[in-house]
């Protein structure tokens, strides 16, 4: 193995360093002329091995043209990493210009970056995209030598990570001597990965080398519950806000985890009246102001936070060495996820990790432990990365042709270099260019949809420059709900919120964001204007599709506890006592079947299901399973999916529960809810998006040229409709299909459910509500309450735990639970005051399911 040239070994030496076996096994690599894929724990030196060969290069052999990009998931993480290379590379006197390249770059560098590049630029995958579009781009990337891709596995199997794929590929055939380094810490499939980063896209092309460095320290994590009682519900973890907040105090620098936005506000306002100290607290998450997220970075770098709470718009790669503690407030819904984010404290690989998970109720209790349990066995979950997605390709095949005139031949073999789209069928290339090239067969007469045309030879070319300004202004392929910005009357703009929680309010509204209370005034075109509020009545935006899903790992091991009552001995004695009750006043779920209770409750008849697979499977199953009830005149009402149950209410009581879950229900009770449902006109119009038909952004609108949500749902919406009747096999409702069915629906793991349950359901009617169908009821209760009805609510919850412990709970030990995530203290209520709010997790039956009285 190689050793360091000067000066670096000097400056390794004068911080008392010796570089790493795997720090060197990535400069042989590159000496070979190798591609490589790291795999070393956080805090084990992954970046500056990654940067190490363009480093020693660059001072062997300086240039003044592009030589290194680094490609990361997140723009904090550019940053970060720009500003940690600068250090070096000024204390060595490399004379090198590291800059970023990002959506927040000025519009005036960009330019200059073109004219004159960096030898290290640090950019994402978006902005790699726009570069690769720029008529110069074969200029511009003529001389790369090496592309560095951070946390590479938090974009494989993403549709970010197929944008990159492609955009790896077009740079092989401008800069053919370029290698490719892939970082990551947290690694559950190794062959992808491999085959994402070779040349030809495949694991074994023998062309990366794998470097995996010893596991480091083990984490330490412990459990923190709050003090007096234990919530049966909720998912805030507000609760445990006082013991977050000491354990802050005790700490030099804590990073506070959660796992939606909505929940970052809460818990920082919970802290920040809590914080009786003045302790320097703040607040990150993706849909602040870009100014507020970079003035907090730069203070966490500079030790100015005793903590930050954030999403997960930090918990990748950030070099903050003083972080001594993490907190991860609610379960952490997948063990990769947890490591990444634990790895975030003390960032040294031969110290372990601290880290503490604060579960919000006791059901998150049992999937800590369980992912604790997982960490201890060295387990990662994740699903192996999915085939490349038609939209994003559609995307790229524009943008190519912006930058330079192509042969359809050559692009196919160039894409089929991409590891996503290394078994691309032909036909489906053909498709998809035939639709970029005019939309299709259905949307050809249209001249908007002309946005290619074909030469003699073959070779297809950008139709104008109008439509390369277009393609060029919508690349990308993030969708997120329509965002408003956020700004405050005579100030600045403090962030974005979704449009459709802005059409909720009403002039003097309050809501809580940013950490502040604002009271809303009026819109005023695409800006949400308002002013300083209070505290009456404040509402917490909450952001679509911001819920972690649950991992199947986790999902097996929760099972296994629940099941095994010698594993309760290591539960906190609540959670062992609540399984205990559950244990002789119904059943246990098995970890091979599916417990499934029915009973009657005011009126109605519940049916609760504990199937663990994660609330997206369980919306799905809700819908299908209601659809068979309603077939079998059980007069369904609504359901309600949690990560780990599912559960339904109806007119008439469930008597043949296994006809219910039949593994038939995913035959034609969920072809025609796709069918019907709205859920396929929102898939399509997410994939037309991305795949340019439907323009986020037009140039030559006024304002901002960006499209309301309102403007792009009519559009997509008659579009849906005329290719569903004149061309139905159209390559962009082929993908709206295949991918409703794979990943928004979680068929998969539905039909695992369903087959563990075939020969193994069990039925319990009981005559009352069970103890562990208690925390799924708060949450129905509380779904659909509404104006002066809390009292009832709490009435209500304090009566089923009444019910379940036969009196052994106060009602004053329940009232924080139930009201937990409903409001953070008097006066302060997550919902609307004038009309009822519904979770976005709740689904009433769909329309035409009326309750009917079985024949």
């Amino acid at each position: 193995m190689g050793t360091l040239p000067e000066p670096f070994a000097g400056w390794f030496a004068a911080r008392g360093w010796r570089p790493r076996p795997h720090q060197l096994a990535l400069l042989d690599a590159a000496r070979e002329g190798q591609s490589a894929l790291l795999i070393a724990p956080t805090g084990g030196g992954k970046t500056l091995a990654g940067f190490l060969p363009s480093l020693i290069a660059l001072h062997e052999r300086p240039a003044d043209t592009l030589h290194t990009l680094y490609v990361s998931p997140l723009k904090a993480l550019a940053v970060d990493i720009a500003r940690n290379l600068t250090i070096p590379s000024e204390e060595m006197g490399l004379g090198l210009r590291i800059e970023t390249r990002t959506g927040d770059t000025p519009q005036n560098r960009r330019a200059r970056q073109r004219e004159t590049p960096p030898q290290i630029l640090l950019t994402t995958p978006e902005s790699l995209e726009v570069l690769l579009a720029s008529a110069d781009a074969h200029t511009l990337f003529a001389g790369l030598g090496r592309v560095v891709v951070d946390e590479i596995h938090a974009l494989a199997g993403t549709k970010r990570g197929d944008q990159l794929a492609l955009g790896l590929a077009r740079l092989s055939r401008l800069a053919p001597a370029a290698r490719r380094v892939g970082l990551s810490a947290t690694v559950a499939h190794r062959a992808p990965l491999l085959a994402y980063l070779s040349a030809e896209g495949r694991a074994d092309s023998g062309d990366v080398r794998l470097v995996e460095a010893p596991p480091g320290a083990p984490p330490e994590l412990d459990l923190q519950l709050p003090e007096g009682h234990l919530p049966w519900g909720g998912h805030m973890g507000l609760a445990s806000m006082p013991e977050v907040y000491r354990r802050i105090a005790g700490a030099r620098t804590t990073i506070v985890f959660v796992n939606t936005r909505a929940q970052a506000e809460l818990c920082f306002q919970a802290l920040w009246r809590l914080n009786e100290d003045a302790l320097p607290i703040a607040m990150h998450h993706g849909s602040l102001e870009i100014a507020q997220r970079r003035k907090v970075e730069a203070a966490m770098a500079a030790g100015k936070l005793r903590a930050v709470v954030a999403t997960a718009s930090l918990d990748l790669g950030i070099d903050w060495g003083a972080v001594d503690q993490v907190i991860q407030v609610g379960a952490p819904k997948g063990v990769a996820r947890l490591l990444q984010r634990v790895g975030r404290a003390n960032h040294r690989m031969d110290e372990p990790s601290r880290a503490v998970l604060v579960p919000a109720n006791r059901f998150e209790v049992i999937e800590c432990a369980a992912a604790i349990q997982a960490v201890a066995h060295h387990e990662l979950d994740g699903d192996p990365p999915r085939p490349g997605g038609l939209d994003v390709l559609a995307q790229h095949l524009l943008a190519m042709a912006c930058h330079a005139p192509f042969h359809p031949d050559a692009m196919y073999d160039e894409v089929r270099r991409a590891a996503p789209y290394a078994d691309l069928s032909r036909r489906d290339f053909d498709d998809v260019l035939r639709f970029a090239e005019d939309g299709g067969y259905a949307l050809r007469s249209y001249e908007r949809y002309r946005k290619l045309f074909r030469d003699s030879e073959g070779m297809m070319h950008i139709r104008d420059a109008r439509a390369a300004r277009q393609a060029r202004m919508n690349l990308g392929t993030i969708v997120d709900s329509p965002m408003i910005k956020v700004r405050l009357r005579g100030g600045p703009v403090l962030g974005e919120v979704e449009e459709w929680f802005v059409s909720t309010l009403n002039p003097g509204d309050n809501f809580l964001f940013g950490g502040q209370a604002l009271r809303f005034e009026a819109l005023d075109a695409v800006t949400c204007v308002v002013g300083r509020g209070d505290d009456a009545g404040m509402r917490v935006p909450t952001y679509a599709g911001s819920r972690l899903p649950l991992s199947t790992g986790l999902s097996e091991r929760v099972r296994a506890i629940i099941q095994d009552p010698k594993a309760w001995r290591a539960l906190p004695a609540p959670v062992g006592e609540w399984l205990r009750l559950q244990r002789r006043q119904s059943a246990l779920p098995e970890k091979d079947g599916l417990l499934v209770e029915t009973f009657p409750r005011d009126g109605r008849w519940f049916l609760v299901a504990y199937c663990f697979e994660g609330r997206l499977a369980h919306q799905t199953l809700g819908m299908l399973v209601t659809r068979r009830m309603e077939r079998d005149g059980l007069g369904p009402l609504g359901y309600l999916a949690t990560d780990y149950v599912l559960a339904a209410w109806s007119a008439f009581e469930p008597t043949d529960v296994a006809h219910l879950f039949e593994e038939d229900l995913l035959g034609e009770e969920l072809e025609e809810w796709i069918a019907e449902s709205s859920m396929l006109r929102r898939t399509f119009r997410n994939i037309a998006t991305i795949a340019g038909l439907i323009e986020k952004n037009h140039p030559g609108q006024g304002g901002s040229g960006q499209k309301s949500g309102r403007q792009m749902t009519v559009n997509s919406d008659l579009i849906y409709d005329v290719l569903r009747r004149h061309e139905p096999d159209h390559i962009l409702l082929r993908a709206t299909r295949a991918e409703a069915a794979g990943g928004l629906t979680d068929v998969r793991r539905i039909a695992a459910l369903l087959a563990r349950a075939r020969g193994r359901l069990r039925h319990r009617r009981l005559d009352r509500v069970s103890p562990l169908a208690v925390p799924a009821l708060i949450e129905e209760g509380r779904t659909w309450v509404a104006g002066g009805a809390e009292d009832a609510l709490l009435a209500e919850a304090a009566a089923m735990i009444d019910e379940v412990t036969d009196g052994e709970e106060r009602f004053s030990e329940t009232l924080a639970e139930v009201t937990e995530g409903v409001r953070i203290n008097p006066g302060v209520v997550d919902r609307p005051r004038r009309r009822p709010r519904r979770d976005r997790t709740s689904r009433p039956v769909p329309r035409g399911l009326a309750a009917r009285r079985p024949a």
